[in-house]
């Protein structure tokens, strides 16, 4: 598949911005034509075991690098890489609908959504903030910013992302805005703040309701499960019509960050900071009654007390605690208890979230999704201790990926996973990281599994190493290509002249299987596809359109 970028559908004209803005206030109904998403194919593969040396370094008190090597069982899939395009989208920013409930700048979002079209973008993603929606009180939503949106979006003959945004924004990497769970939610936690997740020390985090009382009708009267199916339910009557044309995806918000996981590496107020290993977040009342009947229920109640005790604070690194360190509690008995009950947990309320999910959306035509945390930092010890707080129970000898893998293939969901940009060798030394093979475990899981993959950048990059990084990763051999792939984030630096044109080439190279040329220094093939191009007239439009 050719991109083209002809000046007849990419030039931003102050005309052009003028007369959309006039069709926006001249008409307040939507009318959509009813269009096919994007599909995306899977193809399983046959499973070989192959031996690999992994190795793992430690620093002593004094200073001196310690390295061990250890023989590991992964699993390898040799296979020749199809040439499928990959769709490219780009995340909007957090704050696209205001708190009033409107669109955010909608002339700078209009420039900006045609520059995206002109570069082969196949369409962007917005968050649906349930703190936005629903704030006016329960089951009262207000979607017209959303439509807004999507009657935008669907002009410009781009596809949406939709992200059942059911966290806060606001306090970790990249919050831009601040975006807190509605105000009656916030009511119903001051009266009982055992609805959020707690840590040893008692501190509470109110970014996500605890999966502790998904089931409990806490939430005036209806259960978290309910109130989130209920939202869901709502967007799916309001866009009826578009769910499965523009609206092509719908990506379902199982934790902070929208992500699958314990708040376990929160950075509001310095709590956390890299590469600490973060927290267990089951001190709620709700978490720990559930401890207690795991532990009751297979004779070990005194196990069911409380967490583990020996298992450190946020900033500590694994050898500073008895339970992370290289032959620490986490290999115990008890340690697979506890880690088995709370990942058990974790994966039971995907599960709820995504067959709630099913049911409503089955039959729309639009893919669902969910997001998996790229949590690379300490991979390369035995105990991978942030993946445990966090509450994937993923160690030198438990795949913690495969059983996330299996319930995603469950409900026919797409997993979307983070840090798809970063390289070993970028990161600090002393944080044992391994983005790379983090990576390379989940193509192994979702391939194993029949589950879908897509990927996401975890931090703002602009630069030819990180797209060359996903683009290596989508051709790579070791497990599943990706089905899509979202880029964080537009703003204003993603339209500057070399920022753009990386932008640019990355996209052609994705919808040429990874084997794009890069962009010639003028045009000499009549495409108006080249860098003076993509730098001087695209770029310098949308700046005048004030994109912020």
């Amino acid at each position: 598949m050719e991109l083209t970028l002809n000046s007849s559908s990419s030039l931003i004209k102050r005309k052009d911005a003028k007369s959309s803005r006039n069709q926006e206030s001249s008409s307040n109904n939507m009318t959509f034509a009813k269009m096919k998403p994007p599909t995306y194919q899977f193809q399983a593969k046959n499973s070989v075991k192959e031996m690999k040396f992994t190795h793992e370094k430690t620093f002593s008190p004094e200073g001196e690098t310690l390295e061990r090597w250890e023989k590991l069982h992964v699993l390898s899939y040799p296979h020749s890489k199809s040439e499928s395009s990959v769709p490219v989208f780009v995340m909007l920013p957090l704050d696209t609908v205001t708190m009033s409930g409107h669109l955010n700048k909608p002339r700078a979002m209009n420039a900006s959504l045609m520059a995206l079209k002109g570069a082969g973008v196949e369409g962007v993603m917005v968050d649906a903030w349930w703190g936005l929606v629903e704030k006016d009180g329960p089951m009262n939503y207000n979607w017209e910013g959303y439509a807004e949106l999507i009657q935008m979006v669907q002009k410009h003959g781009l596809k949406l992302q939709v992200v059942m945004s059911f966290h806060q924004c606001g306090g970790n990497v990249g919050d831009s805005c601040s975006i807190p769970l509605p105000p009656w939610v916030l009511e119903e936690i001051s009266k009982n703040p055992d609805l959020v997740y707690t840590d040893k020390s008692g501190r509470r985090n109110a970014e996500y309701i605890s999966l502790g009382c998904d089931s409990v009708p806490v939430l005036r009267g209806r259960t978290p499960i309910q109130v989130y199916s209920d939202f869901m339910r709502s967007f799916r009557e309001r866009f009826e019509g578009y769910i499965g044309g523009v609206i092509a995806e719908i990506q379902v918000g199982m934790g902070p960050c929208g992500e699958l996981r314990y708040p376990s590496y929160p950075e509001s107020n310095g709590t956390w900071r890299f590469p600490g290993i973060g927290e267990f977040q089951c001190y709620d009342k709700y978490m720990k009654s559930s401890l207690q009947a795991y532990a009751e229920s297979i004779g070990k109640t005194n196990w069911g007390t409380s967490g583990p005790h020996d298992a450190g604070e946020y900033k500590n690194l694994p050898e500073d605690t008895e339970f992370f360190r290289r032959d620490g509690t986490w290999n115990s008995e008890y340690g697979k208890f506890f880690m088995e009950w709370y990942s058990g947990k974790l994966l039971e309320h995907g599960d709820q979230l995504l067959s709630s999910a099913k049911g409503i959306f089955q039959g729309s035509g639009a893919k669902l999704s969910g997001k998996v945390a790229g949590i690379h930092w300490h991979y390369n010890t035995r105990s991978h201790a942030a993946e445990l707080t966090a509450g994937y129970y993923n160690t030198r000898n438990h795949d913690g990926y495969l059983p996330i893998a299996k319930m995603f293939n469950k409900h026919g969901v797409v997993l979307n996973f983070t840090c798809m940009e970063m390289k070993d060798g970028e990161q600090p030394e002393h944080a044992n990281c391994s983005p790379e093979g983090l990576v390379k475990q989940v193509q192994n899981a979702t391939r194993q599994a029949g589950t879908e993959l897509a990927g996401e950048n975890a931090l703002e990059r602009y630069d030819s190493s990180a797209f060359g990084q996903v683009v290596a990763t989508n051709r790579s051999d070791s497990g599943n290509g990706l089905t899509a792939f979202t880029y964080l984030r537009m703003n204003k630096r993603l339209f500057e002249g070399q920022n753009w044109q990386q932008l640019v080439e990355f996209v052609k190279n994705m919808k040429e299987g990874g084997h794009g040329r890069k962009l010639s220094k003028e045009d000499t093939t009549g495409s108006d596809l080249y860098v003076g191009f993509v730098k001087g007239r695209i770029a310098e439009s949308v700046e005048e359109a004030a994109l912020v």
